[in-house]
C-alpha cells in the first residue's frame, strides 16, 4: 500500500559548502539520499516536500554542520496478504522469481497450482498448462505470504494458488495512434 508519511533525517554538510546556497544543497542531498531508498520493509517512492530545516549544529572535531530535516514522502509498504502485480524474471524447477517494484518475490512450486507443470521445452523454462505459460517476462498477479527487509533490498514469498491469481492477460498499452 502507498502512504504519505512524515519523516525526519539528519544531513551533514561539509564546511566547504557553507554559503548562501547551503539550504538548497542539504535539500538536494536529502532527495539524492532518500528517493528510491529501501528502509526495512518500506520504499521511499518520492519526497513530496521539506517541511522544516533545523538550525545547523556544528559536529565537534570535524567542523561539519548537522541539520535535521522534517519532510513528507510517498512510501510503499507491502503487507502480508496483499495482492500485487509483477514481472517474472527467472524460472527454475522449484518455482520462479517475480519483480514487484524494487522487491523480489519467490513463488515456490508448492504455491503454484498443480495443473501448471514445469517444462524446459522450447527456448526458455516455464510453467505451463497448455493454455497459459509462465515464463521470463510474463505479467503475474500474486498474493504476498511473507516479507523480509534487508539493508538495501526487500524479499518476499508469494503464492498464485488461489482464484484470480497467476497469469494476467494485461497487454502493454499502445502509444501508436491509428
Amino acid at each position: 500500500m502507498f502512504f504519505v508519511a512524515n519523516r525526519t533525517r539528519e544531513v551533514v554538510l561539509h564546511p566547504s559548502f557553507f554559503d548562501s546556497a547551503a539550504e538548497q544543497k542539504i535539500i538536494a542531498k536529502l532527495y539524492d539520499d532518500m528517493q528510491g531508498n529501501i528502509e526495512g520493509t518500506e520504499i521511499v517512492i518520492q519526497i513530496i516536500g521539506v517541511d522544516q530545516i533545523s538550525e545547523p549544529v556544528l559536529v565537534p572535531g570535524t567542523g561539519m554542520a548537522k541539520y535535521v530535516l522534517s519532510y513528507r514522502a510517498i512510501i510503499w509498504r507491502p503487507f502480508r496478504g496483499e495482492v500485487v502485480d509483477g514481472l517474472v524474471t527467472t524460472v527454475v524447477s522449484n518455482g520462479f522469481f517475480v519483480e514487484v517494484g524494487a522487491m523480489t518475490v519467490f513463488v515456490s512450486r508448492s504455491m503454484i497450482p498443480s495443473n501448471l507443470k514445469y517444462t524446459v521445452e522450447g527456448s526458455t523454462p516455464s510453467f505451463t498448462d497448455n493454455n497459459d505459460q509462465i515464463e521470463r517476462g510474463t505479467q503475474i498477479r500474486l498474493r504476498l505470504k511473507g516479507i523480509r527487509g534487508e539493508i538495501g533490498s526487500m524479499f518476499a514469498v508469494g503464492s498464485i494458488a488461489e482464484d484470480y491469481l497467476g497469469y494476467t492477460r494485461i497487454s502493454a498499452p499502445s502509444f501508436i495512434s491509428c
